[in-house]
């Protein structure tokens, strides 16, 4: 039955994913980054120069890129951001998007396909990898999971490296431990290329080197052979170490010929001022000084130039992490990172299902080990050997999945860079996995009453993880669970890409349209004749009259334009501290409005702590506020 009905199944889910993302791409407002992500990404297509954006790898954005090469789009070169300034990634954004009459709408929507059809991807391969490991349940598991995470659904749509790291990353692990289990020169090849692509695509994706590393030493000591044979056991270490540098040297080669074959019109001199911007040869800290020299020795040379505009890249991501960025997390407000930031928000913003299936799996794993254990006799340090040597050799797959999380989990943790859950995404996928396994091994270990009950806890929690991410459209980026209020209330805890990226600013011109045009007529509070439904829900909001908003006051956090899209004629910019402080109408992103309240080194008369006593009147989207003050 599962069998003939898994088809129609993922047919269903695919569909339901690919509607609501393209809905969300064509409704949603440029995000913060996407002003820099897009531009870059033409440039590489069109001008082959690496001077926009280079602190991150080129291969989404190039694939985002590849279909605004068909709308005849006008890319000005002769701009400062192109011909002075040292990475003008955002004036280049604004630009291109807004100022050059291309189509911004047509721009954003059809650079943003590309990456529904990875997230597609994602799902489609966690289903074909979990039907091999854990058969036809499993792999529904982990499909469902991942098509149903409405985090993952949330930025799915935008064009970030986040959802493409966490695709990439699944797809290197994947052929990793395909030629882990067989080391043949053709899955040396393969694995070669996957950890290349996702080399290209973040450049977190050297945390699946430490990994690599270790199963390369571990898997082939704890073989079941080598056990019985000393010499066998060296020998095969050091040929899957041998061979574990070729499919490393083919990742970096296919780096260089990316980086080669993209920037090839990319002059010395520009990459050079990069460096030194960055990493200033006078600065008198040796860590910047050992930076430049090194960069500016690849640079140097035409061979090593593109690995040096790669190492450029790796270099920057290390910088910014050390200098950690302003953040709002429960009540505070901080450059450097709160230990509690990502446990929090995980909790916070991952579904109740999967953080229920997330506890079982991990009792459930716990509780079996602690049996395998006490059913043993032998003396406590001989069964720890043999069955860690046991579950090294059967379970490479769990382990290096495992490890992967708590490298990652901790190195986010201990890190200083609390911009958002987003930056989980590499676990999410080996979550699934194991979240699916850990299910799956339950059900075939047990009968009768046990397994039916299980079976039919299981087939609810996953029903009411497809429910709460159907009824969650379409606020998936700045979905929150009921824990924390719900996707209106999480920007209370934090804000961010967590809750507000400039995602509803389309939206704010919709209601404020809305608005008007309801002002103008006289709602029956019965909903009588010639009473729109979106004009009483909106009379119900006010305690008084409406009044039509000739101007709003605006202060917007996100990478969309407030006077194309609000209007010169309507929207008046504002900010935290500009004074006086007028009577009328505000549009307040979140993002602004907590950071500037909870700013402890921000004055009263330069903060927005002015609106604590006003109830805001509307809330657009879940991302921004409106007040109107007498």
């Amino acid at each position: 039955m599962l069998k003939k009905l898994a088809p129609w199944y993922i047919a269903v889910s695919i569909v339901f994913v690919l509607i609501v993302s393209l809905l969300n791409a064509w409704n949603d407002s440029a995000i913060f980054d996407e002003t820099a992500h897009i531009p870059a990404g033409y440039s590489y297509l069109t001008q082959h120069d690496i001077r926009l954006n280079p602190e991150h790898p080129p291969l989404l954005k190039t694939l985002a890129a590849f279909p605004l090469l068909f709308l005849h789009l006008k890319f000005d070169t002769t701009q400062p951001f192109w011909t002075t300034d040292v990475n003008g990634q955002w004036d280049a954004g604004h630009s291109f998007l807004y100022e050059n009459g291309n189509d911004w709408n047509a721009i954003l929507f059809w650079s943003r396909v590309p990456i529904i059809l990875i997230s597609i991807a994602l799902g489609l391969f966690l289903f074909w990898w979990g039907k091999q490991w854990l058969g036809l349940a499993g792999g529904l598991i982990a499909f469902t999971l991942a098509m149903f995470d409405p985090n993952i659904l949330g930025h799915d749509h935008y064009v970030t490296t986040d959802v493409g790291i966490a695709a990439f990353l699944t797809f290197s692990m994947y052929f990793f431990l395909r030629f882990l289990k067989k080391p043949t020169w053709k899955n040396i090849l393969i694995g070669g290329i996957f950890l290349g692509l996702a080399h290209l695509t973040k450049f977190s994706s050297v945390l699946l080197l430490p990994i690599f590393f270790v199963a390369l030493v571990v898997y082939p000591l704890f073989s079941k052979r080598s056990s019985k044979d000393s010499s066998f056991q060296w020998r095969s270490l050091f040929s899957y170490l041998g061979k574990g540098l070729v499919a490393f040297a083919i990742s970096i080669l296919l780096v260089w010929v990316t980086y080669a074959g993209l920037y090839f019109s990319t002059s010395q001199e520009v990459v050079q001022k990069t460096i030194d911007f960055y990493f200033v040869p006078t600065d008198p800290r040796p860590t910047v000084q050992a930076t430049n020299s090194t960069l500016t020795f690849l640079n140097g040379n035409p061979i090593t130039r593109p690995l040096g505009e790669y190492i450029l890249g790796v270099a920057m991501v290390f910088k910014r992490v050390a200098g950690g960025n302003g953040a709002y997390f429960m009540g505070q407000v901080s450059n450097t990172a709160f230990p509690a930031y990502f446990p929090t928000v995980f909790m916070l913003k991952e579904t109740l299902p999967l953080l229920l299936l997330t506890l079982f799996a991990l009792v459930f794993s716990l509780g079996r080990s602690i049996r395998r254990y006490s059913s043993l006799h032998a003396p406590i340090l001989h069964t720890s050997a043999k069955q860690f040597s046991k579950f090294v050799r059967k379970n490479p797959t769990s382990w290096a999945l495992l490890g992967f999380i708590v490298l990652y989990a901790y190195i986010s943790i201990t890190g200083n860079l609390n911009i958002g859950f987003r930056h989980l995404f590499p676990i999410l996928p080996f979550l699934y996995l194991l979240i699916a396994r850990q299910m799956t091994d339950l059900l075939k270990n047990t009968k009768g009453a046990i397994h039916f009950t299980a079976s039919i806890i299981f087939s609810l929690l996953l029903l009411f993880n497809i429910t709460t991410t159907v009824y969650a459209y379409p606020y998936y980026m700045s979905y929150f669970n009921p824990v924390a209020g719900g996707s209106m209330n999480g920007y209370h805890y934090v804000t961010d890409s967590n809750a507000d990226w400039g995602q509803d600013l389309k939206r704010l011109n919709t209601w404020i349209n809305d608005y008007n045009a309801c002002a103008h007529i006289k709602c029956d509070p019965n909903m009588g004749v010639g009473c729109p439904s979106k004009c009483y829900s909106i009379e119900k909001s006010f305690p008084t009259p409406l009044q039509p908003i000739d101007k709003i006051h605006v202060d917007y956090f996100g990478g969309g334009n407030i006077l194309k899209i609000i209007g010169e004629d309507r929207a008046i910019l504002w900010w935290d501290s500009r004074r006086p402080i007028e009577p009328g109408w505000y549009a307040i992103s979140v993002n602004f409005l907590q950071g500037s309240i909870y700013d402890t080194t921000k004055k009263d008369e330069e903060s927005y702590r002015w609106l604590r006593d006003q109830t805001p009147v509307a809330q657009v989207g879940t991302s921004i506020l409106i007040y109107h003050i007498q």
